[in-house]
């Protein structure tokens, strides 16, 4: 495994997610919607495996709130999306199942997941009801937008590089 070309892959995702997040966002209810964060979640799972998408995920979602792009609930949801996305893809070899993931994962378990993350560190008191129309429009459309363009590149290429990775 080269691991400098390992580190930098991680790099530029994290940096892809940071600003994606920053430009393209969209309302979704009471909340906002981040689509470039999943997206990169499945990419990363896709490419690197379930382990580098979870600490991409977590950068992002760190660099998100000390930039102030984003909120607590951004860790829960996008570190078991990473990791759902990562062990499906791991199991299953297909983009789409990996995109399945994150929505599983982001939208339906991280939303079940920041309830009482809310309650603990946010202070707040919301049902599992109010996250999950928010988290899942937001991982619907960024898994949407990870398999278009995983379909647009050339799988030889990418896979032969991600062979060098592992």
């Amino acid at each position: 495994m080269n691991r400098t070309r390992l580190l930098t892959t991680m790099a530029l995702l994290v940096a892809v997610g940071t600003l994606g997040a920053q430009f393209i966002w969209f309302p979704a209810g009471i909340a906002k919607a981040y689509p470039v964060q999943h997206a990169v979640n499945v990419l990363a799972a896709i490419l690197l495996g379930p382990g580098p998408a979870v600490v991409i995920a977590f950068l992002i979602s760190l660099l998100r709130n000390i930039l102030g792009l984003g909120s607590l609930l951004a860790f829960p949801g996008a570190m078991i999306g990473a990791l759902l996305a990562g062990l499906l893809y791991r199991k299953f070899q297909r983009s789409y199942v990996a995109a399945i993931g994150e929505v599983i994962g982001t939208g339906i378990i991280g939303a079940l997941a920041a309830v009482p993350f809310a309650k603990i560190f946010m202070g707040t008191t919301f049902g599992a009801l109010f996250f999950l129309p928010p988290f899942l429009i937001s991982s619907v459309s960024g898994a949407l937008l990870a398999l278009f363009l995983v379909t647009r590149v050339n799988y030889d290429k990418v896979f032969q590089m991600n062979q060098k990775l592992k």
